[in-house]
């Protein structure tokens, strides 16, 4: 979701609290609606047609790349989902409180709180095999790690849920080799304090709290991202604590992270900061590809300055707020058929930074998804391998096809969830599909086809 106002979501899923109590979250009375702010004056209640600009511009041919150090390149993830099969009920990124998931008879998914179906079916961000399915899927494709929507430390609506899929998901990136970055929405403390869980004069204090707790638990991991020995940080914002607010809450840590915030949300503290879709800038509902390109130039010419560069990436944008009843759209950005991507890809590329962040793995709920759904499948996991292959100069070792391996290792799961033997053998695969040994791992679950 759009971060500036990502505090709505959290006021919409304590509404359907009565339906959620395995997710520890508390009652809000429906006159509570009446007070949820528009996240847009202009609400397309269909798709709404292809902008008139289709950056005629963009070169059809390889990504072009002419630095000398290769970026990283981080997805952007979102650990909020869960499903009756794991958690024990659908959580609110399915449904907003609006939608029912449900297969029809030919197996279809239905219902859900996106325009878009992931191709595994609605899934929980707890289910091992799913984690290992994004991991694989991640590695293949040239990405990096990843950079986790995190909500903090304490158990309240699903700050605590999301905190341990958080876990379970840097626990699967760690074993693949892979990096992990947190961005944390410190719009948290606004929600505790409106609902009595935290003191005001308390914020500063659980801040820091939480900046002990990712010292403790992940800055200090091999597989956090670091720059010049500081871990990297991210932040949604800021959207709660103000200025010198942040030295404060930095000042209890053994290094002071690197410290990376959204576009046009600078505090003294910062290092750097990153683009995010402009849906703010969307006119009659429609984000146009020009007002994109005069978005990315600008923002690129401000992070100049920065000594650690963030770019970004993504795919368009479409959410389903006016549809689930939860508030007005944000806008709509036409992905093109995946030219919105491969040019805010080349953008980033262009800009030789350090990081690039994919924008995102899987925000459903607004549509900005990159990993594979029914209704684009591989798309922008192959723009990505495409990507890597100019960079490396055609020494990326992996291709298209071997994008459906880790898709096909969860159907045999899936089918196999009873005999131990298989799953052991399963093991393996995986194992050399992180190596990079496809062919032993396409050997083994060839016995299982």
């Amino acid at each position: 979701m759009i971060r500036l106002h990502r505090s709505s979501w959290l006021q919409f899923f304590a509404l359907g609290a009565l339906t959620m109590l395995l997710a520890g979250c508390g009652q809000v009375s429906q006159s509570d609606l009446q007070t949820l702010e528009p996240v847009s004056t202009v609400t397309p209640t269909m798709r709404p047609a292809a902008s008139p600009t289709a950056l005629p511009d963009l070169p059809a041919g390889p990504f072009a790349w002419s630095g000398e150090e290769r970026p990283l390149l981080m997805a952007h993830y979102m650990p909020w989902y869960q499903t009756p099969a794991v958690s024990g009920y659908w959580g609110w990124h399915w449904t907003m409180n609006h939608f029912s998931p449900k297969q029809n008879a030919q197996v279809e998914w239905l219902d859900l709180a996106s325009h878009y179906t992931p191709l595994t079916g609605p899934y929980d961000s707890q289910d091992e095999a799913i984690l290992e399915y994004q991991v694989a899927l991640m590695k293949l494709s040239g990405i990096d790690g990843v950079i986790v929507d995190w909500y903090g430390i304490e158990n309240f609506w699903d700050y605590g849920t999301i905190n341990q899929s958080t876990a379970r998901l840097f626990t699967a990136i760690k074993r693949a080799g892979m990096k992990f970055v947190i961005c944390y929405e410190d719009q948290t403390l606004k929600h505790m304090i409106e609902n009595g869980h935290l003191k005001k004069e308390d914020a500063i204090s659980h801040g820091q709290e939480v900046m002990r707790y990712l010292q403790t638990t992940w800055f200090g991991d091999d597989a956090y991202l670091k720059e010049a020995g500081r871990p990297v940080l991210f932040v949604f914002g800021p959207q709660y604590f103000k200025g010198g607010d942040w030295d404060a809450l930095f000042s209890v840590l053994d290094v002071k992270p690197l410290f990376v915030v959204l576009d046009n949300h600078l505090v003294p503290a910062v290092d750097s900061s990153y683009p995010w879709p402009p849906m703010w800038a969307s006119q009659a509902g429609v984000l146009s590809h020009d007002t994109l390109k005069s978005y990315l130039m600008d923002f690129y010419e401000r992070a100049a300055v920065w000594d650690f560069r963030v770019a970004g990436a993504f795919p368009g944008f479409h959410d389903i707020y006016k549809e689930a009843g939860v508030g007005n759209s944000y806008g709509y950005l036409d992905d093109l058929g995946g030219k919105t991507f491969r040019y805010t890809l080349q953008e980033a590329l262009n800009q030789q930074p350090q990081l690039i962040q994919l924008i995102t793995w899987n925000d459903y709920g607004e549509g900005t998804i990159i990993e594979p759904t029914v209704e684009f499948e591989y798309r922008y996991l192959e723009m990505v391998q495409e990507a890597r292959h100019s960079i490396e100069k055609g020494k990326f070792p992996f291709n298209a096809d071997d994008l459906r391996l880790p898709f096909d290792l969860l159907q045999l799961r899936r089918g196999a969830v009873q005999d131990s033997a298989v799953l052991a053998q399963l093991d393996k695969a995986y194992e050399a599909m992180l190596a990079g040994d496809l062919a032993t791992a396409r050997q083994i679950m060839d016995q299982y086809r």
